[in-house]
């Protein structure tokens, strides 16, 4: 079987279930393209700001894609190919799209809120705090951990440094030009069209000028930057660098496919499934967790429902962004699979633990794309150069999400005084800064990062759940969401239980004490919900 096999078969089936089962869940979430829209209702310049499908989605999947979708797959691979493949698009179409658009349908009907606001009208004030608690510190988390890889990039590689400074110098002129020219439809694809040009022209620019700092100043720059991002008006930079960066991604996707046509590449890995990795541990649950992105994230549920539900001109342009964008993630996922069985197992099993997931999927990638005329050097800096950008796409987002929901924390809060301060979005900002500022400083996020791989499905699962108590009160059948959000709670409650266990035992007491703490924290979520559908049914 030939790579192009598998992602053709992939493609096309990825293509089907937008068309027949995104129309089934997006009839069952009711949108209606008539209805106004929060960006429509709050319309305030800052956050809440209708925008074109196309600009949209290029935000929401910049913010999703990250490095999620190459990661976590090419981790995978240790247990085999097929469970991989199989997951990702098992995972992507009934999972992972259902759990994106619920989020984002959700949210629509509850004013463009977060998932937290979601649970506080329908399950109670109780879930609401314990869910932004959590979210809140798994999002500072993502910050820290990403300002210090992003910042050894930079540091390794003054080249992405370079031209991920002229991109965001790019993204601000391309916002303040079209909102002069008023989103119009030829002066905005005329625009779109040049913006293009020079982003791929900056690609080749940052690689020739390289711009050089040590890694404690990338990083107070690069939170600098965010804390900008998540105060600034969302179409003067993160919107319009999120739009243009996709197209960074939408290329790279776009040259692999031709890139494996024209080298009709062999898989070379072998099939075997195996049950069980010495580093990893058991299939199940350890395979669930480690494909987040490119099957199901609960990442993507703070996207949905916090800067892209915010952002959609009408309900119906969901079904694109929400139920369309997984899909593509998906099959990005699907190409980081088939970046890697160009190997055996044993080159696989070598090249993982000396080089690491991203220069992995790098080499293959460029070794592919090369093929089409290009110099291996030049395509291999290109893959590495898409993943940097979508990594500190990750971190700007991430930053305006804390935002939000430090905000939505304070809302309900009696004291006038300290209400107003957690509303002000320069102060809520100040105070995500300072934490990830403490958390880098104190490098502990390097032993707390391997149990929010399990805290992330965690959250995906409480989304399910969300979405699935707003959708019964309706009284609308929603099996194609429980059946996922079973599976999902099975998964992370498995993982967290062993991952406890390990810890314990190996003394790690602090670490198994999260690990119960994020378990008991499901059960009392799921309790809440409980409840409140027994009183509806009273």
């Amino acid at each position: 079987m030939t790579i192009l096999t598998l992602l053709v078969i992939s493609g096309l089936i990825l293509l089907l279930a937008y068309f027949i089962y995104g129309r089934y869940v997006y009839n069952k979430f009711k949108l209606n393209k008539d209805r106004r829209s929060p960006a429509h209702q709050f319309k305030d310049g800052i956050d809440y700001i209708p925008s074109k499908p196309i600009v949209v989605l290029g935000h929401h999947f910049a913010s999703i894609a990250g490095a999620g979708p190459i990661v976590g797959p090419i981790i995978a691979l240790t247990f085999g190919w097929i469970p991989a493949v199989i997951w990702i698009l098992v995972g992507g179409i009934f999972f992972g799209a259902v759990h994106d658009l619920g989020s984002m349908a959700a949210s629509l009907r509850n004013q463009g809120k977060s998932i937290g606001v979601i649970i506080q009208n329908n399950i109670g004030y109780k879930g609401k705090q314990l869910f932004i608690l959590f979210s809140f510190s798994t999002l500072i988390l993502i910050i820290g951990v990403f300002a210090d890889i992003i910042a050894k990039t930079f540091v390794s590689n003054p080249g992405v440094a370079s031209a991920s400074i002229l991109f965001i110098g790019l993204a601000i002129a391309f916002g303040a030009i079209n909102k002069m020219i008023g989103h119009r439809g030829i002066a905005f694809t005329l625009l779109s069209i040049i913006g293009v040009i020079l982003m791929y022209y900056f690609v080749y620019l940052g690689m020739k000028l390289p711009f050089e700092l040590s890694y404690q100043a990338w990083v107070y720059i690069l939170l600098a930057y965010a804390f900008v991002a998540s105060v600034a008006p969302i179409s003067m930079l993160l919107q319009p660098r999120d739009y243009l960066n996709s197209f960074l991604l939408y290329g790279l996707i776009i040259a692999a496919v031709v890139g494996v046509f024209v080298a009709n590449p062999e898989i070379v890995m072998d099939n075997e499934v195996h049950f069980n990795s010495e580093n990893l541990g058991y299939i199940f649950p350890v395979l669930f967790v480690t494909i987040a992105c490119g099957a199901i994230s609960g990442f993507h549920s703070l996207v949905a429902s916090g800067t892209t539900s915010k952002q959609l001109d009408k309900e119906s342009d969901a079904k694109l962004v929400g139920f369309g964008g997984m899909l593509i993630e998906s099959f990005l996922a699907i190409i980081s699979v088939g970046a890697v069985i160009i190997l055996s197992r044993a080159e696989y099993l070598d090249q993982i633990n000396l080089l690491g997931p991203v220069p992995l999927f790098a080499n293959g990638l460029g070794g592919m794309i090369s093929s089409l005329g290009l110099s291996e050097t030049f395509a291999v800096g290109f893959v590495a150069l898409t993943v940097s950008a979508f990594a500190l796409t990750t971190l700007d987002t991430c930053t305006r999400l804390a935002r939000f929901t430090l905000q939505e924390y304070f809302e309900d809060i009696k004291s006038p005084v300290i209400r107003k301060a957690g509303q002000n979005r320069f102060l809520a900002t100040g105070i995500v800064m300072l934490l990830s500022i403490m958390l880098l400083a104190s490098g502990g996020f390097t032993t707390l990062w391997p149990i929010f791989g399990s805290a992330n499905q965690l959250l995906a699962a409480l989304a399910l759940l969300t979405i699935a108590v707003w959708l019964l009160k309706q009284k609308i059948s929603a099996s194609f969401v429980l059946i996922p959000m079973f599976f999902m709670f099975t998964v992370t409650l498995s993982s967290l239980g062993l991952f406890a266990w390990k810890n314990f035992q190996n003394g790690g007491y602090i670490l198994s004490a999260i690990a119960v703490i994020l378990f008991l924290l499901s059960l009392a979520l799921i309790l809440l919900a409980s409840r409140s559908l027994k009183r509806e049914t009273k």
